[in-house]
This record gives structure tokens, sequence and C-alpha cells, in this order.
């Protein structure tokens, strides 16, 4: 998007975010722009649609979600294994070597 509007470093921003009133370090711009960010102020993110001249769905990347299989635990039975039903098992019967 920033190419798009002519902009090539991440320093062009800062000039457009302080036209927009937004006040940000030029570390706090490189980190905006090379990494997803976990958090995101309104104002920023909207002072950044008009900068790029686009909508937030353009900014905004949604995560496609992977089918992840569960993880076989060690001593646990087989998840497509026959069901035991009804079945207990019987209980031990001890018996000394003198009985």
């Amino acid at each position: 998007m920033m190419a798009a509007a002519g902009m090539f470093q991440t320093t062009d921003l800062i000039a457009p975010l302080r036209a927009q009133g937004v006040q940000l370090s030029r570390e706090q711009v490189f980190r905006l722009v090379t990494k997803t960010p976990e958090r995101l102020n309104v104002e920023v993110f909207a002072a950044l649609c008009r900068i790029l001249e686009c909508t937030p769905n353009d900014l905004i990347e949604i995560p496609k979600v992977q089918s992840v299989r569960p993880r076989r635990v060690a001593g646990a039975p087989e998840a497509s294994g026959p069901a035991i039903g009804e079945l207990r098992p019987i209980p031990a019967k001890l018996h000394r070597p003198h009985e």
C-alpha cells in the first residue's frame, strides 16, 4: 500500500502521520510497517487509511486457520479403536505361594 502511494521507506510515513495529528517516533513507525502489530490505536489506523487512501480491509490480513490434528498422548487409547462399551476390568485375586 505504501509503494502504491509513492512511499518506499518507513520514514516517508512520519510527516503524513504528523499532518494527521499522530505523533510516532521513527522507531515506532518502523515497527508499525515491518511487523504485525499486536494492537493498534484506532486514531493511527484511521490516519493510515486516510494517508494511503484505502479502506481498513486493505490493511488487515485475516489469518487463515489450518486444521490441526489432535496430538496423541502416550498411554491413551486410540481414538479410532473400538469402544469398550459395558466391558469392565476384572478385579485381580492375589494368592500367596503357600495357599
